[in-house]
């Protein structure tokens, strides 16, 4: 290899959202949902605010990183306000590029939500990602409010008993510009998402389930195909909501069992006990979604 060919490579790597030679785990959804979000932006590379996740152990040890772009790390509980800051600055030198948190289920539904909500409810310009392991991933694999329920984490031995909480109906309730679910197994969809919210100004809140082979008990290869069945047995359902009260369904379930989904994951200790619960938050799911989908249904205005 010429010294100059070596260059250029090197200078491609640099380009690289996510960097080639992170230390992400095997399997990991959020490696794989980071270099989607580099393919749908493309040449205008983002700001990124991460808090304390496994996100921003990603960028690795000073002075190196495993990011090809600006990255904020900020504490757990400020990513949507450290965020705010950089936004208004980025107004103020009209500087073009879009400023993006991305943080785990922890640090959003859990101790990030408070400068979460109130980055909502004042409709900064922020694009924030949430890329949902379901447990405490970086800290050793504890429960999170989005954590299933019947999941066994390090600190329920014998599985949680309480329901995910809903932060999607949360969201909706500021009455964001947008708001919209992301599958690691559903590129064109995740890549359109992405392109839309990325078109509109405000505040917009994407969620992707985002597979965890180290807290999920499943295997590295199976990751994206796991997600694929999370969305086929309609348990993860793929929907858009605009303006908090107009919604789209992108895909439906296509009556793949929910055991298909449950038995690749360890993490569900007792499957008898607790695949009953699932399929009832399943069904209650999709009876509220097709209720506000024929209520209140997007229009051919909303894009996408």
């Amino acid at each position: 290899m010429s010294c100059e060919t070596k260059q250029n490579q090197e200078r491609a790597y640099c380009d690289y959202l996510l960097r080639p030679g992170n230390t992400n785990c095997a399997g990991c959804g959020m490696s794989i949902a980071l270099q989607w979000l580099d393919s749908a932006l493309g040449d205008e590379k983002p700001t990124l605010v991460i808090p304390a996740c496994c996100g921003i152990v990603t960028a690795g040890a000073f002075p190196t990183s495993g990011y090809g772009v600006p990255t904020a790390a900020s504490t757990f509980a400020a990513a949507a306000a450290v965020a705010t800051g950089i936004s208004a600055v980025a107004k103020m030198n009209d500087d073009p590029h879009p400023v993006v948190c991305w943080a785990g289920d922890g640090g959003t539904y859990d101790i990030g939500i408070a400068t979460l909500s109130a980055a909502a409810e004042r409709n900064e310009d922020i694009i924030y990602i949430c890329y949902d392991n379901e447990i405490y991933g970086n800290t050793g694999g504890q429960r999170s409010s989005a954590t299933p329920e019947g999941v066994v984490t390090t600190t329920t031995a014998s599985g949680k008993g309480e329901r995910k909480k809903d932060i999607m109906a949360i969201m909706a309730a500021h009455r964001i510009p947008y708001a919209a679910t992301l599958s690691v197994a559903h590129c064109e969809d995740f890549i359109r998402k992405i392109k839309l919210a990325r078109s509109m100004t405000g505040f917009r809140f994407l969620l992707i389930l985002s597979p965890c082979p180290t807290g999920w008990k499943s295997e590295p290869e199976q990751s994206t195909e796991l997600i694929g069945t999370a969305v086929r047995s309609g348990l993860f359902p793929l929907y858009e909501i605009f303006e908090g009260s107009r919604y789209r369904i992108n895909e439906r379930p296509d009556g793949t069992p929910l055991e298909e989904y449950v038995k690749q994951q360890r993490r569900y200790k007792n499957v008898a006990a607790h695949l009953d619960p699932l399929k009832n938050f399943r069904d209650e799911q999709w009876r509220y979604l097709d209720g506000m989908v024929k209520a209140f249904p997007a229009t051919e205005e909303d894009g996408g």
